[in-house]
């Protein structure tokens, strides 16, 4: 899709990286906690004519406070909301207790981007969410997550191969009359990438299912229902390798967003 004025500004939510502990004191990004763009998003973004803008977080420990500004700042000023993918979503967010330490997640970003999302809603600007946004969605309208898919729903399928990565790929039933088979019509089962151990658990009221994994029915699309644009996929759509006509085309479902922005932008 060409680049089209008045351009399109999307609102990406940042990535957070931690600084490990013990760290050599050498000073500037190894000693910071970063907020960043996945390239590839941004590069999925501008590849349907749209300009990508993080926002950054902001909490307690900000030099910036939360009275200087809101969140709801950046949904006035931008047309639509992407939720990037990165660590799990805390169990704590949707009522739980981390099952083991290292599935604990990340509560900052999930209040950082709860808020996000509600900022957006409110506004009437599309919210689409990849991977961990998927799931984040899922927890900001009332539903909850398994912590880890191995643990809890064992299955045939393995949702995540670290060995592989964006090139694990398992198959996904796109469902009858969903708003993603308008979008691909006579696509009844496609292949998506796989890079996740959490899954949707009890899908939020409101949202209707819109993929499944053929295999083990796990979760794969969503969709509210409401009259605002809120959708997720749990596979990363920014990961679609050039020239493999084997898996998932993103591009009408892209298209299909940023139309929707653009549309509610001449409203």
């Amino acid at each position: 899709m060409p680049f089209q004025r008045p351009y399109l500004l999307i609102g990406v939510s940042a990535r957070i990286y931690y600084p490990s502990a013990p760290v050599l004191d050498l000073g500037g990004v190894w000693t910071k906690t970063l907020h960043y763009l996945e390239q590839s998003v941004g590069h999925w973004l501008l590849r349907g004519g749209a300009l990508a803008v993080m926002i950054p977080a902001v909490d307690s420990q900000s030099l910036t406070t939360r009275a200087d500004f809101k969140l709801r700042q950046y949904a006035e000023a931008l047309d639509a909301l992407v939720l990037q993918g990165g660590n799990d979503v805390a169990p704590q967010s949707y009522g739980e207790q981390p099952m083991r330490p290292e599935w604990a997640g990340d509560p900052v970003r999930d209040r950082y981007e709860i808020e996000l999302i509600r900022a957006f809603v409110d506004a009437g600007k599309p919210v689409f969410g990849i991977c961990r946004g998927h799931q984040l969605l899922n927890v900001a309208f009332g539903g909850t997550l398994m912590q880890d898919i191995d643990t809890q729903a064992p299955g045939p399928v393995q949702h995540i191969n670290r060995n592989h990565y964006e090139r694990n790929l398992h198959s996904v039933h796109i469902e009858p009359g969903s708003h993603l088979a308008e979008l691909y019509p006579g696509m009844n089962d496609t292949r998506i990438n796989s890079i996740h151990h959490q899954g949707i658990q009890t899908l939020a009221d409101g949202f209707r299912i819109e993929a499944r994994c053929s295999e083990d029915g796990m979760i794969e699309a969503i969709r509210h229902l409401g009259p605002t644009y809120i959708a997720g996929v749990q596979w990363h759509p920014e990961f679609h390798p050039h020239g493999d006509n084997g898996v998932f085309d993103d591009t009408p479902l892209l298209n299909d967003f940023l139309h929707t922005a653009r549309a509610l932008r001449r409203v």
